[in-house]
């Protein structure tokens, strides 16, 4: 299994591919009919929204386990 910090990574550079193509993608489907390229967008802005929920849930997961790491253990 991929560490946490590889997955935040991953998701991190993965929504900056989709939002940086967002311009390309008009361009892309300019020939398509409205109902595709609607479709086309459409499925874009799900997928970056999917994206940053992921994003946000693994931050979450790694605030706990920073807050797990910074809790003094007793010593033995």
């Amino acid at each position: 299994m991929l560490s946490l910090a590889v997955r935040i990574d991953r998701a991190q550079r993965v929504l900056r591919m989709l939002e940086e193509d967002a311009p390309l993608l008009a361009v892309r489907v300019a020939e398509l009919t409205p109902e595709h390229q609607d479709s086309a967008k459409s499925y874009a802005a799900q997928l970056i929204a999917h994206t940053r929920g992921e994003l946000e849930q693994l931050s979450r997961e790694e605030n706990v386990w920073m807050t797990r790491d910074s809790t003094p253990q007793p010593a033995d």
